[in-house]
């Protein structure tokens, strides 16, 4: 963890950073990070496994063509299986690492920590996964906004389920023969999503869901242009098994890259929470809460959101001009109005919260939101 004197030491002027301080804090703050970490993070790698609160998952991982400017791309698979005996789903993960090739990047399968049928989707997952991104952004240079997800039966199921729910990490995400179970599509707002599914798939009625979920998508699109773009793609004459016409997948994937920094949030929590979601975060975060928030220009609007709800705003100057005041409303409500200091604390908080690159805001306002109507 980075103590905070460290930064706050760099600011040559008295009070709030200026944008050009910012941006240095905030650049040092990361290389200092990386310094810190870099060893550990390589042994890591090199074991092919990695422990977060006590749960291990191993992984396999190679890596195809050149480095392109900018860094690598990144590219989890996920196996299939769940529920079956160990050396069952051992196999899964066999067949997951030769099942697909890319034109650039490094390919990571993972293998998961357990057995159950729910393996991809368990709250351990997400720290896992979280950590696993770092490690390669630091390690091998992999770009954060080129990070994307996939999984074929079981794994589709695991993204349809952690998509959502980590929109933030991932630039696309393609989801092969699997079920949503209870998920919405709520946080793929930001998120392109692909969706492949054989045309017999008829086990626990996939592909009738598969169709579901394309007339769903298309309907957020329509209602949402700048959001939910997808693709859903379902082959004619497929069963479970889709002779590898689902690998078209990548490519569109490779075609988009994250953007942190969108126009709108929708947030849905999940059963498994999260406490930040893009530039937004709560302290308590709640399973099936949703946020929406919206911004234009210095205005940011609460279009959605639990009653007396704290809500931390991040901000830094790419997205706003820090130099001059910041109106927060909901509805026709001020929750706030004035200028957000820059601030080495939220540069430090940011970063330790997440080890994300470019996750790091320099500014932050808090709101509470309106209490229920009468």
């Amino acid at each position: 963890m980075l103590a905070t004197a460290t930064i706050v030491a760099l600011v040559v002027a008295a009070g709030s950073p200026t944008k050009s301080e910012a941006e240095a804090l905030r650049a040092k703050a990361w290389n200092d990070h990386v310094a810190a970490v870099k060893d550990e993070r390589a042994k890591e790698l090199e074991s092919t496994s990695i422990t977060v609160d006590g749960t291990t998952m191993k992984f396999f991982a190679k890596t195809f063509g050149d480095a392109p400017t900018g860094g690598r791309s990144l590219v989890i698979s996920m196996h299939g299986g769940g529920g079956a005996p160990t050396q069952v789903n051992d196999q899964q993960w066999e067949n997951q690492k030769r099942l697909y090739e890319l034109k650039e990047g490094i390919y990571v399968a993972p293998r998961a920590p357990g057995d159950t049928w729910d393996l991809w989707h368990q709250g351990h997952i997400d720290g896992l996964f979280d950590r696993l991104i770092e490690d390669l952004v630091i390690v091998e240079d992999v770009n954060p906004d080129r990070v994307y997800i996939m999984g074929y039966s079981a794994g589709g199921d695991g993204v349809f389920q952690l998509a959502p729910r980590m929109a933030d990490r991932f630039a696309a995400a393609a989801m092969m023969a699997g079920h949503p179970n209870e998920t919405r599509p709520d946080g793929l707002r930001n998120l392109p999503f692909t969706l492949h599914m054989g045309g017999k798939d008829g086990a626990f009625k996939r592909n009738e869901v598969a169709a579901q979920w394309k007339t769903l998508l298309a309907d957020l699109h329509a209602a949402d242009p700048k959001g939910y773009v997808n693709e859903v793609v379902i082959h004619p004459g497929k069963g479970h098994w889709m002779d590898r016409e689902d690998a078209v997948a990548i490519p569109w994937m490779a075609a988009h890259t994250r953007d942190l920094r969108p126009t709108k949030i929708v947030w849905l929590q999940d059963d498994v929470t999260h406490s930040r979601f893009y530039w937004l975060a709560v302290d308590d975060p709640k399973a099936r809460e949703r946020i929406v928030v919206e911004r234009d220009g210095q205005t940011i609007r609460v279009v959605e959101a639990p009653a007396e709800k704290r809500l931390r705003i991040r901000l830094d100057d790419s997205m706003l001009d820090l130099d001059k005041p910041v109106v927060v409303l909901q509805g026709e409500k001020e929750l706030f109005r004035g200028n957000v200091e820059r601030s080495p604390a939220v540069i430090d908080a940011t970063l330790n919260e997440r080890g994300d690159r470019q996750g790091i805001w320099t500014a932050e306002v808090a709101v509470t939101t309106l209490p229920a109507t009468p």
